[in-house]
């Protein structure tokens, strides 16, 4: 492919989708936490400081310190396939689809609700697996597809718009990654709140199992958009 990003767009849109997916289950399962979005985590931590009801101190340490220990792990993958990114989202994509396997597993085997000890492990393993996939997509730098943070994106499509007499904001894959996000977000609540908790995670291993057999292939390429991208 000529665009020097090849694949990567639409992996990273699912990926997004999986995000969307995930925190879904996390907040509306796990007792108002996220696993993928972070900035959540450090606010939800001061509301639970200060007493608000709803929101647990010890969930969102949990969630902080599974994504920093998966963003190291990421961190590793990077460095050590850092001249072919095919390679870099295939390690990644191996160790995030066996945590959320693994998280899957235990929803399996517990009861619901989630409560006590499978909360935590819950949030641990997905945690752990949305730390990798973060690290390892900020790499990749695929612009617009960070498959989590969007407040910059939706930000990016007005300030650089020729309204506000920027250049033109590429609106296009900006749209898409919020609409993906939102469509998995849509699901994974709806499911949860229909009575199918377990459904989401189903859904997340189904579409990491796509993705990967997708990077599996693209392991192997050998063009231009598998280098990696050098900053300016």
């Amino acid at each position: 492919m000529n665009d020097r990003h090849g694949p990567l767009p639409p992996l990273m849109l699912a990926l997004t989708v999986v995000t969307g997916l995930v925190d879904a289950v996390s907040y509306l399962e796990l007792g108002h936490v996220f696993v993928a979005n972070m900035t959540g985590n450090v606010v939800f931590s001061g509301f639970s400081i200060a007493g608000a009801p709803g929101f647990s101190f010890a969930a969102s340490l949990v969630a902080l310190a599974a994504f920093a220990v998966g963003a190291l792990f990421g961190g590793m993958i990077v460095h050590r396939a850092l001249t072919h990114r095919g390679r870099m989202l295939l390690y990644a994509l191996l160790v995030e689809t066996a945590c959320v396997l693994a998280a899957l597993i235990v929803t399996l085997l517990s009861g619901h609700p989630f409560v006590g000890a499978v909360r935590f492990a819950l949030i641990a393993l997905l945690g752990l697996g949305l730390g990798v996939q973060n690290a390892v997509s900020r790499a990749l730098a695929v612009p617009d597809l960070t498959t989590t943070v969007l407040t910059l994106t939706i930000t990016g499509v007005l300030s650089d718009s020729r309204f506000a007499g920027g250049g033109g904001s590429k609106a296009g894959r900006r749209v898409l990654s919020a609409a993906a996000m939102m469509a998995g977000a849509f699901v994974g609540a709806a499911a949860a709140l229909h009575g199918h908790p377990r459904l989401p995670l189903l859904l997340v291993v189904v579409i990491l199992a796509a993705v990967t057999t997708a990077a599996l292939v693209l392991a192997r390429a050998d063009a231009p958009w598998v280098r990696p991208i050098v900053s300016k």
